[in-house]
């Protein structure tokens, strides 16, 4: 089952950045990442550090509801962390055994593994944000990051949404309604990776708390 590491996550994330966040670490996630992608791993958490969000972005209507995502694009894609889709097709080869020899048959799957998408991918690493989306999209991430690991192009994946610490903000600000329990928050992904959705795929969950709003009084 998908249950999170009990280790302790000091030894692999700083003190102060424990503070700020959330963590949930799935099949070892953090280990994984700082044995077998360090590199990567500090970039992300020097760029996570970074991130702050305002009143005005969890106010902003219309088309400004991209404010978030787009910070933190900012932050990835100087490092070059870029989208990233797979396509995969599928040879399945069958042997039969018979008196006279060995026969082969071959089938041919096209698209049998079609565009998978992750938005932020370095490496072997992968990273997604989902800020206010269908909570039906933690499917559709976590399905994507275990078609990667199990097509071995990544070790781990980091999936960054609101924390529930955020709901007394939002209530605060008048926009709890816009910000409804069916969107993308940590308790609607929680329990779709204690199922396990995520396959093998190691996943590290960072939850946005009110300590990363810099105009919100701490």
């Amino acid at each position: 089952m998908g249950y999170p590491t009990r280790m302790p996550l000091t030894d692999y994330l700083p003190a102060d950045f424990l503070e700020l966040y959330e963590v949930h670490n799935y099949r070892h996630a953090a280990e994984v990442l700082a044995a077998g992608c360090p590199n990567e791993f500090a970039e992300l958490i020097d760029a996570l550090r970074r991130f702050r969000l305002t009143r005005a972005d969890i106010l902003a209507k219309g088309k400004n509801e991209s404010e978030i995502p787009k910070r933190v694009a900012s932050l990835f894609r100087p490092m070059r962390w870029f989208e990233t889709r797979i396509h995969g097709d599928l040879v399945v080869t069958v042997e039969t055994h018979t008196d006279e020899g060995t026969e082969k048959t071959e089938t041919r799957l096209d698209g049998f593994m079609d565009g998978h998408k992750i938005d932020f991918v370095k490496n072997r690493v992968a990273f997604d944000l989902e800020w206010n989306s269908k909570d039906q999209t933690f499917d559709r991430d976590l399905y994507a990051f275990r078609a990667f690991h199990e097509a071995g192009v990544i070790s781990a994946a980091v999936l960054l949404t609101r924390n529930a610490d955020l709901n007394e903000v939002f209530k605060a600000l008048g926009v709890m309604r816009k910000y409804g329990a069916s969107t993308t928050w940590i308790g609607k992904l929680l329990y779709r990776l204690k199922a396990g959705r995520n396959g093998g795929c190691p996943v590290l969950v960072l939850g946005i708390t009110p300590k990363l709003i810099e105009d919100w009084p701490q």
